[in-house]
């Protein structure tokens, strides 16, 4: 194991370099990447204490030495220095602990489109769409108790206090609202913005899990992804019938 091994908070320094709150290094071996926030990483080589990026940035290198209780780097470019960092490493506790977040909130979040899923089928007699909501409220329920056994694996429970409940608040659906008009179009709207947030929220559970060595959960990301994808898909493919259904509920008809 290399002694740079491991996943680096990146401080800026001194410089031309811009702010880098958000940047980590992720190092193993004879490899790495440097990443901003969720986004995808720039892959570099490690050489001694220099990591060399990849074309086409193969002009970039930042030399390292030991410094405190980490390292002090130097980003040059074209062999000239323009900025100064330090590398702090992050410990894997640390890394532990938002990846249990993520997946906390993603299960979070299952139960809230679930009750979105519930309204849709209690406002629509269509029958294709109330088969294919069926079918993705077990996909949902499944997907739900994969990210409880994802917690489980990191020995914790689906906790008390959840933030993605309160992402979703204005989607929410109480009784009082499955009484009111024109039902079809806003709940197919709100399960659209809920597919699309837990989208979202799996792409950046996939790569925090990644990142903290957790391939068990970046492989279930991968295939609840491919079912939240199709679910907006098909209700992108389904405007006009969502609109025709709204006008319908108002007593509107049109040709």
């Amino acid at each position: 194991m290399s002694e740079l091994d491991g996943v680096w908070e990146v401080h800026r320094i001194s410089g031309a370099l811009p702010p880098l709150a958000g940047v980590r290094k992720r190092i193993a071996g004879t490899s790495g990447e440097t990443v901003v926030a969720s986004g995808r990483g720039v892959r570099f080589d490690v050489r001694g204490l220099e990591l060399h990026y990849r074309p086409p940035l193969q002009w970039l290198v930042d030399v390292l030495e030991p410094g405190g209780t980490g390292y002090r780097g130097r980003a040059t470019a074209f062999g000239r220095t323009y900025g100064h960092f330090e590398l702090r490493r992050m410990e894997m506790e640390d890394v532990h602990g938002l990846l249990v977040k993520h997946i906390d909130e993603a299960h979070a979040l299952e139960q809230t489109v679930l009750r979105l899923l519930d309204a849709m089928l209690q406002t629509t007699d269509d029958a294709e769409l109330v088969e294919r909501v069926e079918r993705h409220k077990v996909e949902t329920q499944q997907h739900a108790a994969t990210m409880r056994r994802r917690l489980e694996a990191h020995d914790a429970q689906p906790s008390l206090t959840r933030q993605a409940a309160g992402i979703l608040e204005a989607l929410a659906k109480l009784p009082l609202e499955l009484v009111r008009g024109e039902k079809a179009g806003r709940n197919a709207r709100d399960a659209y913005a809920a597919e699309h947030l837990e989208i979202a929220s799996y792409e950046l559970l996939r790569r925090v899990a990644e990142r903290g060595g957790d391939e068990e959960t970046g492989r279930a990301c991968v295939e609840i992804l491919e079912e939240e994808r199709a679910m907006a898909r098909f209700i992108d493919d389904n405007w006009d019938r969502f609109a025709t259904l709204s006008l319908a509920e108002q007593g509107i008809r049109v040709g």
